[in-house]
């Protein structure tokens, strides 16, 4: 019978290999905050029925989300929120076929993390200040 020999492929590369990107770090956070997004909507909807049931659950849920670790989360979840609507709006100028040049990418993933960041802050400041 005839060898039969199998074909040498090249092997696939890896984290490892690539040099990691802003645009690489931009697109894994909007999969995260997405994912957080998720659990920021329980946490709204624990909110909202709470304030829907009875004056004693509305502040047992006041309560929580004014201790310091609640209001971290919410920060945490206003940013997730912010910055997964600005990676939404990145995508929107990609699909009108802008900025799809290495160089405008590379912005528009900056604006997207200056821009999350400096929108959260002003939210917040916003926030307690209207307290």
């Amino acid at each position: 019978m005839a060898e039969t020999r199998r074909a040498e492929r090249p092997l696939s590369p890896h984290l490892q290999i690539y040099r990691w990107t802003v645009t690489m770090t931009v697109s894994v956070l909007h999969r995260i905050t997405g994912a957080a997004l998720y659990f920021g909507v329980v946490l709204l909807l624990w909110w909202l029925l709470a304030a829907a049931m009875s004056d004693s659950a509305f502040e047992t849920a006041e309560s929580v989300f004014s201790h310091w670790l609640g209001e971290l989360v919410l920060f945490g979840f206003s940013w997730a929120l912010i910055h997964h609507m600005l990676g939404g709006i990145r995508h929107l100028i990609w699909d009108t076929g802008r900025g799809l040049d290495l160089r405008s990418a590379n912005q528009l993933a900056w604006a997207n993390i200056g821009g999350s960041i400096v929108l959260t802050v002003l939210l917040w400041i916003v926030v307690l200040w209207a307290r």
